[in-house]
C-alpha cells in the first residue's frame, strides 16, 4: 500500500510565497518545529490560498466545469470529461472532478496546518489571530465549494498523519459541514481587519459577505439579509463600491484600483510549476482570433440564444460577449466565426470577459494572465440582500438593492470588440429600474446577467433547483435547448471513483 495515493494522508505542506505567487515548495514541513512566528503562519496561509489559482481549481478545471453545467455555456469539444459535464452524464471517473477534488483538499490541508501551527506561536492574540483568521476563511472558502458540489463530504479540520485515520474517513452530513463553515467565517469576521492591501487577502468584509452567501444558500433569509446589510451599511468602512465601469472588473490593467471586488483570486503575473496559472480566456476564446497570439480554443461557447435574448442596450452584454473578431486578418461578425476552418468553431458570440484585457503578462492565447477573478464582489452582496428581502416580504429593500445593480449597468463605458477596436458605449436607458413587486425570478435573472460566465450561475441553478418547474432551464425552451439526461440527482456531482475504491467508508451520491 503506497501512502502517497491516499488523498487524506496530507502530512506535509508545500510552503509557497503568495507575495509573488511563485509555487516553489521550499520544504514539506509538519507543524512541529516550523511555526515559530507570525511570518510562518502567513506563509502557510498563503500556501493554502495559492492552491485556488492552480489550473486544477480556478485556473481551468473547476471554473470551466461550472460554466458547462450552467444554462449559458455549451460545449465545442469532444473531450469525454467535458461532454459529461455539459450533458449531465458525469461519471465518478470524470477527469475534471479527479483534478479539482484533491486540489481543494490540498488547500484545506494547508489551512489546517496554519491553524494548528499557530498554536505553537507564542504571541498575543491581537497579533496572531488576524493572520490565523485568514486560514479559517480559506478553509471555509474551500469547503463551501465542496458542500455545494457534492453535498456530504469528509470534513477534516486538523492535519492528518495517521494512515489508518486517513483511509477510514466517512462523509460528514452537509448540515454539519455548513455549521463548520459558518463557525470558521464567524471567527474570520471577528479577527480580520476591515480592509487589506490586496483583495486577494481575506478581510472582515469578505468573511461577512461569504456568511451572507452561505446563509442565502441555506435559505436562512433573515441571516442572509442581515449579513449583506451589514456589508452594505459599512461599505465606506470596508472601502467597497460598485465600479462605475463594468468592464473594469475584467481588465487586468486596472482591476487593482477597483473597489468592487471583495475577495479575489489574483493571478499576479504568475507562470509557475504545476500549472499555477489560468486558462479561462483561451478555453472560452474565439478559435482563430488574431488576438493574444492565436486566439482561443473554442471549448466553452455560449449558445446564440444567450446573446439574442439579452437586451442589446444593456452594456453588460457588450462586456460579457464578443460578437466580432479578426480571424486571419479579416474582421468578421459572429455569423462568420467558422472561417477559421476548425471543426469546433461556432458561429455564435463568444465569452468576452477574459480575453480583452488580460494584462501585459499574458502568454499565448491569454494564458498566465494578470487577471484578478472576483470570487465575490459588491454587486453580489446587493443582490443577496435583494433576494433575501423578497423572501422576507420587504419589497422596498428588494427594489432598492436590485436597482442599484441595474443602474450601474446603464452607465456605459469603454470596451473592445474581438477586432481589438475600442468602442465607447454611452449611458443607456437599459435596463430600466424595476417597479412594483420584485420576485425571486427577477433577482435570479439579474444575477444571471450580472455574473454571466463567472462560475456563479450553476450554484444558483442548484440551490434553487432551477432544472425543474417553474424555471425549467434545461427544457427545450431553455437557453441551451433540452438537456434530456438531466435529473434531480445532477444537482450534486459524483464523488471521485478512485476515492471510493481506496476508502470503503465513503459512499456515492444517488444516481451515480
Amino acid at each position: 500500500m503506497k501512502t502517497y495515493k491516499y488523498l487524506f494522508l496530507l502530512i506535509g505542506l508545500s510552503i509557497i510565497s503568495c507575495s509573488d505567487l511563485e509555487e516553489e515548495p521550499v520544504g514539506l514541513l509538519a507543524p512541529d518545529g516550523f511555526f515559530k512566528n507570525t511570518t510562518n503562519i502567513q506563509t502557510a496561509v498563503d500556501g493554502s490560498l495559492t492552491h485556488a489559482i492552480n489550473e486544477k481549481f480556478w485556473g481551468r478545471k473547476l471554473s470551466i466545469a461550472l460554466m458547462l453545467r450552467s444554462d449559458m455555456v455549451s460545449l465545442a469539444s469532444n473531450e469525454t470529461r467535458r461532454v459529461e459535464m455539459n450533458e449531465f452524464t458525469t461519471l465518478g471517473s470524470n477527469g475534471m472532478i479527479s483534478e479539482f477534488w484533491p486540489k481543494t483538499y490540498e488547500g484545506i490541508a494547508a489551512a489546517n496546518q496554519a491553524i494548528a501551527g499557530a498554536e505553537d506561536v507564542d504571541v498575543a492574540d491581537e497579533i496572531k489571530n488576524p493572520i490565523t483568521a485568514q486560514a479559517y476563511f480559506s478553509r471555509a472558502f474551500y469547503y463551501f465549494h465542496l458542500v455545494r458540489l457534492f453535498g456530504d463530504v469528509p470534513y477534516i479540520d486538523a492535519p492528518i498523519t495517521d494512515v489508518d485515520a486517513a483511509t477510514s474517513l466517512s462523509r460528514t452530513p452537509k448540515a454539519e459541514v455548513y455549521a463548520n463553515i459558518i463557525a470558521d467565517l464567524e471567527y474570520a469576521k471577528t479577527w480580520l481587519p476591515n480592509t487589506q492591501a490586496s483583495r486577494a487577502t481575506p478581510s472582515k468584509a469578505a468573511a461577512s459577505s461569504y456568511l451572507a452567501l452561505v446563509y442565502l444558500t441555506m435559505e436562512n433569509w433573515q441571516k442572509a439579509y442581515d449579513e449583506a446589510k451589514e456589508v452594505i451599511d459599512n461599505a465606506g468602512t470596508y472601502d467597497l463600491a460598485l465600479d462605475s465601469n463594468f468592464q473594469n472588473l475584467f481588465n487586468a490593467e486596472v482591476i487593482d484600483g477597483s473597489k468592487e471586488p471583495i475577495f479575489a483570486l489574483d493571478y499576479n503575473n504568475v507562470e509557475a510549476p504545476d500549472n499555477a496559472y489560468d486558462q479561462i480566456a483561451p478555453m472560452a476564446g474565439i478559435r482563430g482570433d488574431d488576438r493574444n497570439l492565436g486566439g482561443g480554443w473554442s471549448v466553452a461557447v455560449p449558445t446564440l440564444e444567450v446573446y439574442t435574448t439579452w437586451d442589446a442596450g444593456d452594456y453588460r452584454r457588450a462586456v460579457s460577449m464578443d460578437d466580432e473578431a479578426s480571424i486571419n486578418g479579416t474582421i468578421v461578425p459572429y455569423t462568420q466565426f467558422d472561417i477559421s476552418g476548425h471543426q469546433f468553431a461556432k458561429n455564435n458570440p463568444y465569452v468576452g470577459k477574459y480575453a480583452r484585457y488580460p494584462g501585459a503578462f499574458a502568454r499565448a492565447n491569454a494564458r498566465a494572465t494578470s487577471h484578478n477573478y472576483s470570487m465575490i464582489r459588491y454587486a453580489e452582496v446587493l443582490l443577496i440582500a435583494a433576494e433575501a428581502a423578497v423572501e422576507l416580504g420587504d419589497n422596498a429593500s428588494a427594489l432598492t438593492y436590485i436597482n442599484k445593480v441595474r443602474e450601474r449597468a446603464r452607465m456605459g463605458g469603454a470596451t473592445k470588440t474581438g477586432a481589438d477596436t475600442e468602442y465607447t458605449f454611452a449611458p443607456s436607458a437599459t435596463p430600466a429600474d424595476l417597479t412594483g413587486t420584485v420576485t425571486v425570478a427577477d433577482v435570479l435573472e439579474e444575477r444571471r446577467l450580472e455574473f454571466a460566465f463567472e462560475g456563479i450561475r450553476w450554484y444558483d441553478i442548484a440551490r434553487r433547483k432551477m432544472g425543474g418547474a417553474p424555471y425549467n432551464v434545461f427544457d427545450a425552451s431553455g437557453l441551451e435547448g433540452a438537456k434530456p439526461d438531466f435529473s434531480a440527482d445532477d444537482y450534486l456531482l459524483p464523488l471521485p471513483e478512485d476515492e471510493l475504491e481506496r476508502n470503503p467508508n465513503l459512499t456515492q451520491n444517488p444516481g451515480y
